[in-house]
Formats: C-alpha cells, structure tokens, sequence
C-alpha cells in the first residue's frame, strides 16, 4: 500500500451515485451564487476590516483586500476547473485525492475542516459582538456573564445551535433562508457605502500608508511572523510590512468562495454553475469589500476606528446611532448566513473523507428524509458551538488563515499536476495560461503563509500532527482504496 495512491476522476464520481451516500441534487446556479456571497460578505467586512486598519495597515486597508482579493481570484481558477470536471462533495479534498494522492488529500480534508469549523466559530463570535451593539442600541442589556467576550459566550452557542438544526433539515431549506438574509445584508452594505460617503474626510486618508513603526506587544517571538521570526527582523506594522500583514489577516474575509466547492455533488448542472458561482461570487465581495474599507477609513481616522463592530461604531462616532442600530440588525442578520454557510461546508467535507472511509463510513452515511449527512451536521454542531462559546477573542483568526491557505496553495499544485496525468479529462472549465497561473497562485499563498506570526504556525503544526496520528492509526488502513473496495456494482461482480 502507498500513502500516494490516488483515486480516479471515474470512480470519485461513481461514488456519488451509492444510496447510502448519495446527495440530492437540488442546487441551481441561483442557489450558488448566494451560497457564496452568503458566506463572503461578513467575515471581512463586519469582523475583521476594522481590525487590519486599527492595528495593521490604516487607511491602505484598501490594497490589503485588494492582495488578498488577487491570490483568491487565482485560487478561484483553480478551484473553478476542478469543480467542473470533478462535480463531487468535498472541494479540494475530492480534487488532490484525483491528483496528489491520499495522503496529500487527508492533510488538505484536515486542513479544510480546520478552516470551516474555526470560521464558523469565529464569525458566530463576530455575531454576539454585533448583538450586543443592537442590544445597546435598543436599550436593552445583557448579562455580562454570558455575553460576548464572557467566559462562555452564550449568544454565540445559541447561534450555532439553531443554525445546526435548520441546515440538519436540508440544504434547499437552509437555502431559502439563505437567500433572505443575503438579500438583506448586501442592502445594508450598499446602505453602508452610500450613507459613509456623506461623512467621508479627505484628511483622515494622509497619510494613506502610515509610516512603518515597531509593532506594539510583539516582543514575543509567538507573535512575530514568521518571516521576520527567520530573518531576524523587528516586528512592524504600518508600512508595506503592514499592508501585507493586513493582507494576511484581511484573506479570512474570502474563504467562502471555495465553500461553494463543497456543494458540488448537490448541484443540478456543475459543469455550467459551478463556475460562475465561486469566481462571481468572489468578484461581487471584492467590490464592495474595497467600497466599505474606503468609507471606514475615511469616516475616521484609522488609530480610532474599533477593531471589533467597527462599522457601526463608526456611524455613533459621526452622531448617527439610528444608522448604526440599522447596521447592527443588519450585521446580524448577515453573519448568522456566513455560519451556517460554513458549517454546511464542514460537514460537507468530513462527509467525503467518511465516504472514501478515511473516517468510520458510518458517519457519512445520509439521513433518508432529509439527504443530509445527519450525524456529521450534528456532531460538528455541538463542536463550533463550544469552540465559539470558550474560545478568547481574537485567537483564531490566524488559523483559519493558514488552513485556508495550505488548501489553496496544494489546490494550485494539483492543477498542473492532473493536467499531466489526465490530459484526457473533459474540462468545462480550464485555468487559462497554465501552469503559470497556478504556480503564481502557489507562490502567493506560500508568501502570505510566511507572513503568519509563529505561534500560529506552530499551532498548524499540531493539528498536522494530529491529523497525521489519525490518518496512519486510522485511515490509512482502512480506507477504500487499501481495502481495494471499488463501489457496489464491482463488490457484486466479484461475490
């Protein structure tokens, strides 16, 4: 047995089609393209845009989306052509086992879950935020003992626990409500970029890069980057260092757009929506990404911009609460998408490796009523609900970061490499000027990777560890391909 054996294009597909594992196929190009903007817009522009100009880049911000938009729109090709020709549950994972092998696609599944569960986690804590605000806003309180920052965030476990429940009904159902609060959070960020620009200052652009300066509470080595841990250089924020380091922190605004990967086995016509769904959706967010983040920082000057809730502390700061109770609603609202759409996501990815028996099959296999994977919805459900509930403020962000980008950067790889062995694959959809675009999009993620603080990476390196104990204690011996187990139909022949 070899840890690289790989499994073809043919039989992941077939796959799909057992009964105990099969998915409804009920998604419309519609459906997708909300799924991704459902879960793109928030986590950037509600969470963590505030933070990068507070601490990280000021005013240019702006050019933080934008590399942080760049590398995604690579990644976004590539995700797009192994979408279309391999239409399976499980995005990434599902593509390297079809082209690095399976150990490559057990550490891009580990990381994947990584980056899911701890995003959902961190947006519902982004939510509580937000529903303290409204709360204030309203005039009314919440116990301090249970409310956002507290030991045990309840806002948020409640949140997570709903959203369980209703996304455990059926992806369509979950949809629908989807498509609801979609529509009311691109209003209130339309409302956001057009009601900001009445109180934008011309004065609080200059300096539009601030000068570069020592980073304050980084004289630990855990909280250096990792570049500047090797080389021996000070910490800095501000500066080009600091318009990278918002880069890094501002890409966990785009991890949805491969989520809409994970759904490709519950899509009606993969090979034509697929496609349009991750890069549309991707383009949409950026724009109105940049649009906000100009608003934000021209409203105030960025060292008083609140690194958490920020765009409706930015409307009290101008005298105008009324708007800022609209967008706290709205806030809430639009992140309650952004979790539920990640958590479809996770579960949708341990689904795959359960199927492929890397996992107990028996987790993987399909409610009969709903076409869900009920066991593996709930069983994540009570996970993130803790995580996001017992976690500190401000621990995760990071790690989603890196999962995210060890994904996109084994994703960018496999495209050149399937390319090679499988040059016979219909495409519907191909990387134009390959494999020069996939190893720029390699390259990009590797740098922003480096640009990490080193205590992240280490935290990496554990849950790689931990990953790598399961898969050899586990998977590795019992997968399908080590028992040599092709599908129902070749198991029949063989009796």
């Amino acid at each position: 047995m070899s840890m690289m054996r790989t499994k073809t294009v043919e039989q992941s597909i077939a796959e799909g089609d057992e009964p105990e594992y099969q998915l409804k196929k009920r998604l419309t190009a519609l459906d997708l393209t909300v799924f991704g903007v459902g879960v793109v817009i928030g986590a950037g522009i509600f969470t963590v845009a505030g933070k990068a100009a507070n601490e990280l880049a000021g005013p240019a911000v702006v050019l933080s989306f934008i590399i942080a938009a760049f590398c995604c729109s690579l990644a976004a090709l590539c995700y797009a052509e192994f979408a279309s020709a391999i239409p399976v549950s499980g995005s990434a994972y599902t593509f390297s086992y079809a082209s690095l092998g399976e150990i490559i696609a057990w550490i891009i599944g580990w990381d994947l879950l990584l980056e899911l569960m701890l995003g959902a986690a961190v947006v519902a804590q982004g939510w509580s935020a937000y529903l303290g605000v409204f709360f204030e806003q309203m005039g009314w309180s919440m116990p301090e003992s249970v409310a956002y920052g507290s030991s045990f965030d309840l806002p948020a476990f409640l949140l997570v626990a709903v959203l369980t429940i209703l996304v455990s009904v059926g992806i369509k159902e979950s949809l629908r409500v989807n498509l609801a609060l979609v529509a009311l959070k691109v209003f209130i960020v339309l409302f956001v970029i057009v009601a900001g620009l009445f109180y934008v200052k011309k004065e609080n652009y200059t300096p539009f890069v601030p000068d570069s300066k020592p980073a304050e509470g980084t004289t630990d080595v855990w909280k250096q980057p990792l570049t500047e841990w090797i080389f021996g250089m000070t910490p800095a924020h501000f500066g080009i260092a600091g318009i990278m380091a918002g880069a890094s922190l501002v890409f966990f605004a785009f991890i949805g757009f491969d989520v809409v990967a994970t759904t490709a086995e519950e899509a009606e016509n993969p090979a034509r929506d697929l496609p349009r769904g991750i890069i549309g959706s991707l383009i949409i967010c950026t724009l109105l990404y940049c649009g906000v983040a100009l608003v934000l920082t021209g409203m105030q000057p960025y060292n008083e911009i609140a690194p958490s809730a920020s765009l409706s502390k930015a409307f009290e700061a101008v005298g105008q609460d009324g708007f800022a109770t609209l967008i706290a609603a709205g806030a809430v609202a639009g992140l309650t998408t952004v979790v539920m759409t990640l958590l479809i996501g996770a579960s949708r990815v341990i689904f795959a490796m359960s199927r492929d028996w890397l996992l107990p099959k028996s987790l993987g296999k399909t409610n009969p009523k709903t076409g869900t994977p009920l066991r593996i919805t709930m069983g994540l459900g009570l996970v993130i609900a803790l995580v996001a509930a017992l976690t500190p403020i401000g621990e995760l962000e990071y790690m989603i970061n890196i999962g995210t980008l060890s994904a996109f950067f084994l994703v960018s790889i496999a495209v050149p490499v399937l390319r090679k062995k499988r040059p016979d694959m219909h495409r519907p959809f191909k990387v134009p000027f390959s494999p020069v675009l996939p190893i720029i999009s390699a390259l990009i993620c590797g740098y922003l990777m480096l640009t990490l603080p080193v205590e992240t990476w280490l935290r990496f390196l554990i849950w790689l560890v931990l990953g790598f104990v399961i898969y050899f204690v586990y998977g590795y011996h019992r997968s399908r391909l080590a028992k040599g187990y092709t599908g129902p139909a070749t198991e029949k022949a063989n009796l």
